[in-house]
């Protein structure tokens, strides 16, 4: 569960900054308000979410496989 959340977190994040690339728009900032509470929280799970998917490319296949069939 975790690891779907982290990587859907990511997700978002990573089609955030393509936009800042791209458009120089910053859809986040845009919705929530630019340096808001809301938005701010975001970009920090978004950023845990990135540590926390450091981690699976350290485990195991067999993990992996474990925990994708745990659902």
């Amino acid at each position: 569960m975790w690891d779907k959340l982290a990587l859907i977190l990511l997700i978002i994040g990573g089609i955030n900054w393509g936009l800042v690339g791209i458009f120089e728009l910053d859809l986040v900032a845009w919705i929530f308000g630019g340096g808001s509470l809301l938005a701010r929280t975001i970009y920090i799970l978004v950023a845990i979410s990135a540590v926390w998917c450091i981690s699976l490319l350290f485990r195991r296949d067999d993990e992996l496989a474990y925990n994708t069939s745990d659902r």
